[in-house]
């Protein structure tokens, strides 16, 4: 039996700049945070010849390339693995589509269990790198590259996407008192429902493909805020960068039409007025999770209460994608 996980993540700053679409023309920056909810993938030899899968459905074929979950097959593909007599469960803390990263968190998850079937070592550089290679070449997804790389690395991390392609990162430089302040008043609120953040990001894919001004505007705009929000952190200064959460909130609602709707605002106005300095919704938008930073913990709590949103604590991961179990 091999267990292994990764962190879903939070992003803090500069989001949208590390889809290729952007980066390779005006190089991305951003800062993301891993946090303590996991996705899990376990593995285990059986005595049947079948690959058996299980995950919000249940497969059961006789060789990975015959499989309909298009990460799964594209794994065994990319380790040259036939996936027989294996059987393979992934689940989750959170459920996907509520814009933590899940689908980066699941193909890390997965790739680190089949490397370490086959007993091979892959840094978290390279673990991103091959979950990244999987969902944009291999399946053209119009995603970015942030959910792969904090899912494998872990922490409160500042990344650099390059034009040619190549992403540098390091961890922030947060004191233990603004991390521990940052840990205890950040809140995150679930509104409900899930969504697929595809046709958010192929708009913003298309448009930035297209070079459209508004567009391009906007994340020139979200990446000098990703700049602005590591110098609030490394300083200390939080209520700053609870005013840049605000400040990248109004902007992302004007990139797409399905970034945000009535009743989101309405939530996002009471949580403004109820304790919350500044906030934004996580992910590509349209659902998911409100995350605020507050100024007065209980009464913000109590008014999301009130309005029926469910709270989900969190605190910060600094380990990425690992192995649990191996034996």
């Amino acid at each position: 039996m091999i267990i292994t996980r990764s962190p879903l993540r939070i992003s803090l700053g500069g989001g949208g700049t590390d889809l290729p679409s952007y980066y390779r023309e005006h190089g991305g920056f951003l800062v993301a945070a891993a946090i303590d909810k996991y996705v899990y993938l376990t593995l285990h030899r059986t005595f049947v010849p079948d690959l058996i899968v299980k995950y919000s459905k249940l497969e059961r074929v006789p060789t990975a390339r015959d499989l309909e979950h298009p990460i799964i097959r594209e794994a065994f593909a990319l380790l040259g693995m036939d996936g027989r007599s294996i059987e393979i469960t992934s689940m989750a803390d959170i459920p996907g589509g509520t814009g933590l990263g899940s689908s980066g968190s699941f193909t890390t998850a997965l790739l680190k269990v089949l490397h370490a079937a086959k007993k091979n070592l892959v840094s978290a550089a390279e673990l991103a790198e091959q979950a990244c290679h999987i969902e944009l070449d291999r399946l053209n997804e119009p995603i970015g590259k942030q959910d792969q790389y904090i899912a494998a690395v872990g922490g409160i991390t500042a990344f650099t996407f390059h034009r040619d392609g190549r992403v540098e990162y390091r961890p922030c430089a947060i004191s233990e008192e603004t991390l521990f302040n940052l840990e205890d008043n950040l809140l995150l609120f679930f509104t409900g429902y899930s969504r697929s953040a595809s046709a958010i990001l192929k708009d913003q894919n298309d448009r930035s493909k297209q070079n459209d001004a508004a567009m391009l505007d906007n994340l020139h705009f979200t990446k000098d805020l990703g700049f602005q929000s590591l110098a609030a952190l490394e300083s200390g200064n939080l209520e700053e960068f609870a005013r840049l959460m605000d400040v990248h909130w109004q902007r992302k609602k004007s990139r797409s039409t399905g970034m945000s709707n009535r009743q989101i605002n309405e939530w996002y106005d009471h949580a403004m007025a109820n304790g919350a300095l500044g906030g934004k919704l996580i992910g590509a938008g349209g659902g998911g999770f409100l995350m605020f930073y507050a100024s007065d913990k209980r009464r913000l709590r109590h008014a999301m209460r009130e309005k029926g949103l469910q709270e989900v604590r969190f605190r910060f991961d600094f380990e990425g994608s690992k192995v649990l179990v191996q034996d």
